[in-house]
């Protein structure tokens, strides 16, 4: 466990260590995100949720930063399946001029 734990420090994960009767180690929060695994169906989803949440939104440029990031470092084989992915979005009602709020009071 001890050479688990030098690994992920050298890696530059913060490890914090307790001592005593209920001590251990215990990932400390940090700057860098662990390692996760993810299928190709979730990964196709978490490309393509940041775009539709953003579209026409203050963080579309954040959203398409991160869709970047994670283009970087996805298989190639999934690449297709993004660009394949065309995505409407639909303004809510309110946006469009909507309902007027004296209606939304009860």
């Amino acid at each position: 466990m001890r050479r688990d734990i030098d690994r992920l420090r050298e890696l530059d994960y913060l490890i914090k260590t307790l001592k005593g009767p209920a001590g251990g180690y215990r990932p400390e929060a940090g700057a860098h995100l662990p390692p996760m695994l993810f299928d190709d169906d979730q990964t196709v989803f978490l490309a393509v949720a940041p775009r539709t949440a953003a579209a026409g939104t203050t963080v579309a440029e954040d959203a398409a930063r991160a869709l970047a990031a994670l283009r970087q470092v996805m298989p190639s084989r999934l690449h297709h399946r993004i660009d394949l992915s065309y995505i409407t979005t639909v303004q809510p009602p309110a946006a469009a001029g909507g309902t007027p709020r004296s209606t939304l009071r009860s």
